[in-house]
């Protein structure tokens, strides 16, 4: 056991003291030959074919820096018969928002509601007895605070709340009809690569003022793919979505503007992309669409009313995204380095098939690795060709030997 430990001892502290050195082996072999300078082949075409050009490493990238602003016209005749025709004010709630806009296109409208008790839904508050209402615990899902009595004619507590409460029973006609689908939005997007000091706006240079005024976005158009305004129901149908589903239950519709510039290239080259998508799940069981409340108060007398709006409606969200390359000689740099990096691989590969793929696999081991052994070294190994190793050091009296090797196969 202690001859073990001491011969471990020997083994660790010998290796502290010893050196590695490359040994160059030169083997001339067609097969291995034509794979490696076909890995390095293969390297290099994807350095320059693939990450240079393709990928255009070449390029120094920023990311965009984006602001929008939105407009939306139109005018509809609505269902509602208190006030039947509804403009921009009337249907874009809020007036204003941070890089989207919401369209109304359906509503439940409750009128001339005042603060005061009255009954909760059956189904939301139930009860048999005053002691089924505890006062002022809210009603979860409901309209107000039970007050702690049961109307027994119902079977429901009354509550304090802004009465009469809400039916939220959607119609299946929506308020505003299909009158929407001709509204238009008018997107006005100024982006900005900063750290090329680059600035555009999506409303091009080259478009006059009479063209802005004529033009909705077409797709497939020369000049209408580079218009800012957009019908609504083009939207819809780029987007691959049902309007009437989206009129009657709300939605959220995507407007996606990418600008993917090579600022190498001329100014006017850098140009938008529009795309559209309806982002929430058209076919949810449950909480479908989209809607919130909102109230608009007034004075009777000295009494408080307000009129309840609870709008379904589309929300269209803009999203900005994109990327600028211009010609820098850092990254090209960086690219042959690391195309330098990775010619190391072939040797890696034809090491392998060397030691252990091909016939001759341990005669090229016996030739690629050599220990040789100096008479100064901390604790002496018995080595088979000891006798060779030996000599040499006697007469190079201690040195190290570097060994280079030729060796010629078949």
């Amino acid at each position: 056991m202690a001859s073990k430990c001491l011969h471990c001892l020997q083994v660790t502290t010998s290796a502290v003291f010893e050196y590695d050195t490359v040994k160059l082996v030169h083997i001339r072999n067609q097969k291995i030959g034509f794979v490696y300078r076909l890995v390095q082949l293969a390297i290099i075409g994807y350095i320059l074919g693939y990450a240079i050009i393709y990928k255009k490493g070449y390029q120094e990238t920023d990311l965009v820096v984006s602001s929008v602003t939105t407009k939306m016209k139109g005018t509809a005749m609505t269902n509602y018969t208190a006030r039947p025709l509804w403009d921009v004010a009337d249907y874009v709630v809020p007036p204003e928002e941070t890089n989207a806009v919401f369209v109304t296109t359906n509503a439940v409208i409750t009128s001339n509601q005042v603060q005061g008790v009255c009954g909760e839904d059956a189904d939301l508050a139930p009860c048999k007895t005053d002691q089924d209402c505890p006062k002022d615990v809210y009603v979860r899902a409901g309209n107000g605070l039970r007050n702690g009595s049961c109307n027994q004619e119902t079977g429901s507590c009354f509550i304090y709340a802004w009465c009469p409460v809400e039916n939220d029973t959607l119609s299946d006609k929506p308020l505003l009809g299909g009158a929407p689908r001709n509204f238009t939005l008018l997107i006005k997007n100024t982006i900005e690569f900063q750290k090329f000091g680059f600035t555009k706006r999506n409303i091009l240079d080259r478009t006059d003022k009479n063209f802005l005024h004529n033009c909705t976005y077409q797709g497939d158009n020369d000049m209408g793919k580079f218009c800012p305004i957009f019908e609504l129901s083009q939207i819809v149908e780029d987007a691959g979505a049902d309007w009437e589903d989206l009129a009657l239950n709300g939605g959220v519709m995507g407007i996606f503007i990418a600008w993917d510039c090579d600022l190498d290239k001329s100014y006017s080259s850098c140009v938008p992309e529009y795309k559209f998508r309806r982002m929430d799940k058209a076919d949810s069981k449950l909480a479908k669409g989209y809607s919130f409340r909102y109230p608009i108060y007034f004075h009777e007398g000295d009494v408080q009313h307000r009129q309840l709006f609870k709008a379904y409606g589309i929300r269209f969200e803009v999203i900005v995204s994109g990327q600028a390359g211009k010609f820098s000689i850092v990254p090209v740099l960086l690219q042959v380095g690391s195309g330098i990096a990775l010619l190391g691989i072939a040797t890696v590969i034809c090491d392998l098939m060397v030691m252990y793929v091909v016939k001759k696999r341990q005669y090229y081991k016996d030739n690629k690795y050599q220990l040789i052994q100096d008479e100064e070294a901390l604790f002496p190994l018995d080595l088979p060709n000891d006798e060779d190793n030996a000599a040499a050091n006697a007469d190079e009296r201690g040195a190290l030997t570097s060994s280079k090797s030729r060796l010629y196969a078949e």
